[in-house]
């Protein structure tokens, strides 16, 4: 800025430093290698890791959901060893 240059002090410059989409923007938090196999947020296994990727650890709530997605996630292999385990012994 030069001596005397009037600066308006309401002009912000909005546009991102590069060209990379906004981090709120769906798919922003896939891991790398995911987005190297293709997967993006309009795929069911893709949509559940973005969703996954969007909780924080600090929120009471988003560990409540962790907790329950780790549940539901988990049950099934639970049954299929608690069939096993019925089928040998």
């Amino acid at each position: 800025m030069h001596k005397g240059e009037h600066v308006d002090e309401f002009d912000e410059e909005y546009a991102p430093d590069d060209e990379s989409p906004p981090i709120w923007f769906p798919g922003e938090h896939l891991p790398e290698d995911a987005r190297k196999m293709g997967l993006t947020h309009h795929v069911p296994d893709g949509a559940l890791l973005d969703f996954a990727g969007n909780l924080d650890g600090t929120k009471a709530l988003h560990r409540i959901t962790a907790w329950v997605l780790l549940v539901i996630f988990g049950l099934p292999v639970f049954f299929a060893l608690m069939r096993i385990w019925y089928a040998v012994f």
